[in-house]
Order: C-alpha cells, then sequence, then structure tokens
C-alpha cells in the first residue's frame, strides 16, 4: 500500500511504465519496480564510464572540446579538495570528485522526461553516506592506528584526565553517537531535498497549461537545488577526511615536541 502510494506522486519513468506493461503485481514486474532507483543509479554509471573513457582513450597534448572539459571539471575539483585538505588531500580527489560528480547526474536524472533521480531513495543516499563513513574511519585508523584512534575517539585525555574513567568513556561514547549520526544525517540531508523537488514538479505537471510558468521556474530552482546539495554532500565529505588529518597532523606535534 505504501508503495502505491508513493508510486502515485511520482511521474511515470521508463523503469515504471516497463514494470506497469509486464504488470506490476507479477513476479517480475514488481522485481523491476523494487530495483528500479539502481537501475537509474547504473544508468548514471554507464554514462560517467562512457564520458571517461572517451576523453581519455587518446589523449591529446592539444585537447578537443570533450577532454577539455572533463580536465576543467577533474582540476577544478582538485583546486576545491585541496584547498581545504591541504597537497595531501589530492588522493582523496578521486573518491570526493566521483562522488560529486555521481551525486550531481542522479540529482539532475529526474528533471529528464522518463527519467527518475535515484538519489530521491533513501537507500540511495544511506548507502552513499555509508561509503563515505566507512573509508573516513578507515583512514583514521591507517593514521592513527588502532590505539591512536581509540585515544582520538575518548577525546586524547593527558594529564589528571587520562587516570579518570568518567569523561574517557563519556568522551567515547559521544564520539561514538556522533559519528554513527553523520551518515544518517548526511543521507537524508540529500534525499528529502531531491525527493521534494521532485515531489513539487510531479504536481505542477498535472496542473495542465496554467501550472507551465510554475513548472519551468521549479526547474530551473531544481536544477539549482541539485547543485548545491551535490556540492553540500561533496564539501561535507572533505570536511570529515580534514577532521581526520587535521587531528593527525596535531598528534604528530604534540610527538615531535
Amino acid at each position: 500500500m505504501a508503495q502505491t502510494q508513493q508510486v502515485q506522486h511520482e511521474l511515470p519513468n521508463l523503469v515504471s511504465l516497463l514494470a506497469d506493461k509486464i504488470g506490476r503485481f507479477t513476479h517480475l514486474g514488481e522485481q523491476i519496480y523494487l530495483w528500479e532507483n539502481v537501475i537509474f543509479s547504473l544508468i548514471i554509471v554507464l554514462i560517467i564510464s562512457l564520458v571517461a573513457f572517451l576523453a581519455c582513450r587518446k589523449p591529446k597534448m592539444i585537447p578537443d572540446r570533450l577532454q577539455n572539459a572533463v580536465e576543467a571539471v577533474a582540476g577544478g575539483l582538485d583546486d576545491f579538495i585541496c584547498g581545504i585538505l591541504g597537497a595531501q588531500g589530492r588522493k582523496y580527489t578521486p573518491f570526493i570528485g566521483t562522488l560529486f560528480i555521481y551525486i550531481l547526474l542522479m540529482n539532475l536524472c529526474g528533471i529528464i522526461p522518463f527519467m527518475k533521480s535515484p538519489t530521491s531513495s533513501w537507500s540511495t543516499t544511506l548507502g552513499l553516506a555509508l561509503c563515505v563513513f566507512i573509508y573516513v574511519q578507515y583512514t583514521a585508523l591507517r593514521e592513527f592506528g588502532l590505539w591512536g584512534y581509540l585515544d582520538h575517539m575518548m577525546g586524547r585525555p593527558r594529564g589528571i584526565l587520562a587516570f579518570s574513567v568518567f569523561i574517557p568513556v563519556m568522551m567515547f561514547i559521544l564520539h561514538i553517537v556522533s559519528e554513527l549520526v553523520r551518515p544518517i544525517s548526511l543521507s537524508l540531508r540529500l534525499r528529502s531535498n531531491i525527493w521534494g523537488d521532485d515531489l513539487l514538479l510531479s504536481v505542477l505537471s498535472g496542473m495542465g497549461a496554467g501550472g507551465v510558468p510554475l513548472l519551468v521556474f521549479s526547474t530551473l530552482l531544481a536544477i539549482l537545488a541539485a547543485l548545491v546539495q551535490a556540492v553540500v554532500f561533496s564539501l561535507l565529505t572533505t570536511i570529515y577526511f580534514a577532521l581526520v588529518l587535521t587531528h593527525e597532523e596535531e598528534d604528530k606535534e604534540t610527538r615531535a615536541n
């Protein structure tokens, strides 16, 4: 029942039309509908892969338009990330940059007729946020080591605080909670904004000719929101890495002194 109500508020897309053609309540039609967001996510992956392949297949000293555009995007993302993380941020550019492009295209996908934004589903955004969470925690463990990571989670108690039990334990619990909240807030923020934009466009599309001016205006706002949400997600991801790398640098300075 919940799925049926959700479908009524969505514009028809290629996958839902195919599921209806087969029969949504048949096993195959139901499976196609359940994998709807994954299918559109894979379409975006194929588009990104194809563009990257065509741009990098035969690199030229004097780049053509496609290679020049790809290099401009890659250079801009690298400058943005390294501007926050410093020179060491270059090794995180492929991950964060790909994340930005992937999210941006998924956000914009819903504006194209008969397509859908996979990021309007929490399952998609939560998966992306969990990838960020796992990579950040892996980076912290790799940089700090296990004991350094636990020390970081306890607030790096020193002096008399190191001999207390209550404060380090409380800091550890609070830090764990804050780390676990990050992927939830990161995913819900993206999902809610894109889902709201898609819902608004769906409602305006059903208003007929009288809703065309509002539909055009809302589409322009949806494009802007798609860009903003991709930037916010990538910026927060970069900040999460910056917090880990900043603590790591401070730890080295403390040891040196």
